[in-house]
């Protein structure tokens, strides 16, 4: 499991996969999302700007994230 650890109140869902280093770039995770491969709380997402808060869960390419203060 890959922690990733918030600076503000929130993360952007693109911006996790890339902070994770699951995606190369805000563009690769874009399609990633719209292709419908990416999950939050074990429910597809399809919108990039996702706010995901801690606690939150991302599953993507047999990885999980979690999103921790």
């Amino acid at each position: 499991m890959i922690e990733i650890k918030l600076r503000d109140d929130y993360i952007k869902l693109g911006q996790a996969l890339k902070a994770a280093g699951l995606t190369e770039s805000g563009v690769d995770a874009k399609f990633v999302i719209q292709d419908g491969l990416v999950k939050v709380n074990h429910k597809i997402e399809i919108q990039r700007g996702k706010k995901l808060f801690e606690g939150d869960l991302i599953e993507f390419d047999n990885q999980i994230i979690k999103i921790v203060k």
